[in-house]
């Protein structure tokens, strides 16, 4: 599998570089936003490895460029560990958020995580929910016949919640199930993929799918 690696530390870049492809992916590297977005577009990579503080572009605005015609999953990589900056990563549609500094095996392992996730969805079938359907196969979701552009995150959440829509799934069950049993994945990481989702949703037709059941979970909604 190919990852793109972006950062504008040569030294880093060759670092993690070197974890990854001992970990047996390919890689190819970017040292601004501009390279970033010719690479990705170019290679079309299976994720996407995200420095923040790029220059000429920061990583926030690669992020929503790559996102409008993307949905490949992206790890934003930063020095800074202000919680306003992982939310807006998060809602701009990244899959995980790393600090510097980070263990190169952590992120290894983060990255496996996210593409074991992104993976299973292809040896499931096809779920639906009235005017609700996921292609499990092909990674696409649908409202009636629109089709929608979700992250690799946020089809997981929806895939989970879509495999029994008339059961409540705790906060607790649906973190387990997309980022994993031992995962450290908090509420307001799970809040910003919803808070996303939903506006997705919505945006084609189908607002106020998920309903939160307030102090014990969220369901699907009967959806016509």
């Amino acid at each position: 599998m190919k990852i793109l690696l972006v950062d504008d530390d040569p030294r880093l870049r060759d670092l993690v570089g070197l974890s990854l492809e001992r970990a047996g992916y390919q890689v190819s590297t970017a040292a601004d936003g501009q390279q970033a977005l010719t690479c990705a577009l170019r290679s079309t990579p299976d994720l996407i490895v995200l420095d923040v503080g790029l220059p000429e572009m920061d990583g926030f605005d690669v992020c929503r460029r790559i996102r409008a015609h993307s949905d490949v999953p992206i790890v934003f990589l930063t020095a800074r560990d202000e919680e306003i900056d992982r939310i807006l990563g998060l809602e701009l549609g990244a899959d995980d958020y790393v600090v510097k500094p980070f263990s190169p095996r952590e992120l290894v392992a983060r990255i496996k995580a996210i593409l074991k996730r992104s993976g299973q969805a292809t040896t499931q079938h096809s779920l639906r929910h009235g005017i609700l359907s996921l292609d499990c196969t092909a990674h696409i979701c649908r409202v009636n016949d629109v089709q929608i552009a979700l992250t690799a995150t946020e089809f997981r959440i929806l895939e989970c919640l879509l495999q029994q829509p008339n059961q409540i799934r705790t906060r607790a069950q649906i973190i387990a199930v997309v980022w994993g049993n031992h995962s450290q994945v908090s509420d307001r990481t799970l809040d910003s993929h919803l808070r996303n989702l939903r506006q997705k949703l919505a945006s084609a037709g189908c607002e106020d799918a998920i309903e939160t059941v307030h102090g014990v979970g969220m369901r699907l909604r009967e959806i016509l």
